[in-house]
């Protein structure tokens, strides 16, 4: 039998050979919630697919942020009518592998999965090609899974012991649908690396969309440093804004909102201004006017890094994780000097590095063009995004269509 994305097919009889939108399409992705860089994908996928249906856990998005959906069906599972699902729908984990299952694809002949969680766990059929955009396999429960217990406070007792199991569980699902995928996309390097050590599978990489039409090089650059994100424990918001307490003459301006906020207006120093959530626009205005952008977290790819760039923004960021992959980075310890940077990295989640990071791009400050950010944040806007995205689909549907012999 013939073997395409380590899938065997059989002899298929449907005409895969018309234009994309003569196919039937479902999107599925994991939940809808409130708009971030794995509901940017879907925008970019719907635009690709405008007449796709879409399948997901979970429709809570707020009315405010679903222009993009609006036009499509929109079908969720049986856990959008379980208690309390609004506010604490990710509960419902032990829940969702089963939910996902449920959702009924049987009529399209294309079904795209979103996946950060479980989406990949859809029914498909040996007519019917899956292809998974893959923003990351569940990190809590492979490789991040001691790190998440740790910052949840979980690292001994009862409670402990009934989430290592359900982990354990997960991953016996998880990788199991992995079979059920014909082809994957991986959002960067990192993440196909993570899909190689959790499905022992290949995957092509498509990076994320980054709206780039929201950022201009501002020529006002004014004398302080950002930072923004969720201010939850894993973006490291508070090691920032400790390596900046013990620089006084540098200005620290924190946006984002999260449950770290109170922790971190207590720990803040003088020189240290957080903002909380700001709009879109107010956002794309200070990134414009910073002196740098400053990163910690160790992302699969990471949104902000790019969106720091597209305004002309040199980034200082922790050279792990997609970061690699998105700045064209210095390492303070480097002998030489890599050409046309972007940015500076620092090589552990610590204070001194850090430190270490801010004061190289000081004293080599003149090496950091905005012109130069800002044409290497083009290597990511939607438009590539949409034009590789169904290159693959087509590339994908003509293998997918030739009948196997044996």
């Amino acid at each position: 039998m013939r073997q395409w994305g380590g899938l065997e097919q059989g002899l298929v009889s449907k005409d895969w050979s018309g234009p994309l939108h003569e196919h039937r399409v479902a999107i599925v992705h994991d939940w809808l919630h409130s708009f971030g860089g794995a509901e940017a994908v879907l925008k970019q996928c719907l635009a690709v697919f405008p007449t796709a249906d879409v399948f997901t856990l979970f429709d809570f998005m707020p009315n405010g942020e679903r222009s993009f959906i609006e036009r499509h069906r929109v079908e969720t599972s049986f856990l959008q009518k379980m208690p309390l699902a609004r506010r604490w729908y990710r509960h419902y984990l032990p829940l969702m592998p089963f939910a996902i299952e449920q959702l009924d694809l049987s009529g399209y002949d294309l079904i795209i999965s979103s996946h950060h969680a479980v989406a990949k766990g859809v029914l498909t059929g040996p007519d019917q090609l899956h292809l998974c955009y893959c923003h990351s396999p569940m990190r809590y429960i492979w490789d991040r899974q001691f790190d998440y217990l740790r910052e949840a406070g979980l690292q001994t007792g009862l409670r402990s012991l009934l989430l290592r199991w359900l982990f354990h569980r997960l991953r016996i699902w998880d990788a199991r649908t992995a079979n059920g995928v014909d082809h994957f996309l991986a959002n960067s390097g990192y993440v196909a690396r993570r899909i190689q050590k959790a499905y022992r599978r290949e995957a092509d990489i498509i990076y994320p969309p980054v709206d780039l039409e929201r950022f201009r090089v501002d020529g006002r650059q004014e004398d302080f440093y950002l930072t923004a994100s969720r201010l939850v424990p894993n973006k490291r918001v508070r090691l920032i804004v400790e390596a900046f307490n013990g620089m006084a003459d540098k200005k620290l301006v924190v946006v984002g909102d999260g449950p770290e906020m109170k922790a971190l207006e207590r720990a803040a120093g003088p020189n240290v201004e957080l903002i909380g959530w700001q709009p879109e626009a107010e956002l794309a205005t200070l990134m414009g006017r910073a002196r740098a952008f400053v990163f910690a977290a160790e992302e699969d790819f990471g949104i902000a890094p790019v969106e720091a760039q597209a305004a002309g923004v040199p980034v200082i960021a922790l050279g792990k994780g997609g970061a690699l992959e998105s700045i064209r980075g210095i390492f303070p310890n480097d002998k030489g000097v890599s050409d046309d940077p972007t940015g500076v990295f620092f090589a552990a989640p610590a204070i001194d590095p850090l430190r270490s990071a801010v004061q190289f791009f000081e004293a080599n400050e003149t090496l950091f063009s905005r012109e130069r950010c800002r044409d290497n944040a083009r290597r990511f806007d939607a438009k590539r995004f949409r034009r590789e995205l169904e290159d693959h689909a087509r590339v994908a549907l003509k293998k997918f269509k030739q009948p196997c012999v044996e």
